[in-house]
């Protein structure tokens, strides 16, 4: 460790401000030293990795170091943030996730080969970390075969087994345009397909409980359904609600306001001609993106499961919100989701924060029988 490294590393708990440190930073990249910046990276993880989580400073300064690596294209800096990455926190699935991600987008799919050849350590990269980077990769559009190395790797046999290998290689017709973040050094920006929406409300008419309507809901639809925004639970301030019912008689996209008002959702839960009620029709398109973002990009207080997993997340919830055979390729998913009718819903009633991460979705299986909804919440 140079001399300039064990001076950072020491006295970076006591400043009051790391902008210097990230100066310096980026000046060794400029000068073409991305080494240095990875040895640095590599130091502070040696020095503060169990304590991490209490030291802004580290945080702060670590995050800098890899976005500097990851954002700046070419291989010295592919081969140097997977260093990085590998040497900081080997097994940590987060943060493989979030490297992934900012790899995808910040290089090409010929420089990101390098993760995928064999024989460098300086540039090894774990399992979890090529898996997703391939399917960072897919959302991006790129195909396999632009990098022979990941190619070859991705069609391998020997991964079968991970979560993500039930994903194809390619986007299906209804993950048009995903919503993916745009990184820069400084942070990071993207859309949010979901919250309230203005417009004309709908009243939703006799809210008196249906008999012809029985819920069917099981701990295992609950958990599957909301998969893409569990997150919004498990790390910020949000609130779920699902369900799955069978009706005596089709449904009609006119009754369905009606139909939600009656189930007794804790969502829906005071609904009146006070309080505004919104339903519209949505393409299964509109569905994916929405969960997609949820997952991907999390909620108010987290930054969701990242690009590969916000993926899988996604067709986990359609799966289960259209009623789809289990275990079942993703294709035949996708055709059970395309014959589903979608509507998205919002309600100004306590349950919704109305900040800006709301998400209200119906799925009606072919036939008009079964229906299934997923609400969700979060606030700052």
């Amino acid at each position: 460790m140079s001399d300039r490294i064990q001076k950072i590393v020491t006295r970076l708990p006591d400043l009051k401000s790391v902008t210097q440190v990230w100066d310096m930073a980026e000046r060794r990249l400029d000068q073409g030293d991305a080494v240095f910046v990875a040895d640095l990276g590599i130091a502070l993880a040696d020095r503060y990795g169990s304590s991490a989580a209490q030291v802004w400073q580290y945080r702060s300064v670590f995050d800098r170091l890899l976005r500097l690596l990851t954002t700046s294209a070419g291989q010295e800096h592919v081969e140097q943030a997977l260093r990085l990455v590998a040497a900081a926190s080997p097994g940590n699935r987060k943060l493989a996730r979030y490297a992934a991600s900012l790899l995808a987008d910040g290089q090409t799919a010929k420089d990101l080969g390098l993760a995928f050849a064999g024989g460098s350590s300086r540039a090894a990269a774990s399992e979890e970390l090529r898996a997703c980077l391939v399917q960072e990769l897919v959302l991006r559009g790129v195909a396999m075969a632009d990098s022979p190395a990941i190619e070859v790797w991705a069609t391998s046999p020997h991964w079968r087994h991970h979560p993500l290998a039930w994903l194809p290689l390619e986007l299906s017709v209804i993950e048009e345009a995903p919503p993916l973040p745009s990184y820069s050094v400084g942070g990071s920006s993207h859309s949010m397909p979901y919250g309230p929406q203005d417009g004309p409300g709908v009243v939703p008419g006799s809210v008196t409980p249906s008999p012809h309507v029985t819920e069917t809901t099981t701990e295992e639809f609950s958990e599957a359904a909301a998969a893409a925004v569990a997150n919004w639970v498990e790390e910020s301030n949000g609130r779920i609600e699902a369900g799955t019912y069978e009706s005596a008689e089709p449904v009609e996209t006119e009754i369905l306001p009606r139909l939600l008002a009656a189930l007794g959702l804790e969502c829906l839960s005071g609904l009146g001609p006070r309080k505004r009620f919104a339903l519209s029709t949505c393409r299964p398109e509109d569905a994916w993106r929405m969960l997609f973002a949820a997952a991907s990009t999390g909620g108010a207080y987290n930054n969701g499961v990242y690009g590969a997993y916000g993926r899988l997340a996604t067709w986990r919830s359609l799966t289960a919100l259209s009623g789809a055979s289990t275990p079942a390729p993703v294709g035949d998913v996708e055709r059970t989701v395309q014959e589903c009718d979608w509507y998205g819903f919002e309600a100004a009633t306590t349950w919704f924060e109305r900040v800006a991460w709301d998400i209200g979705l119906v799925s009606v299986a072919p036939g008009g029988r079964r229906f299934a909804v997923l609400a969700a919440t979060d606030t700052d």
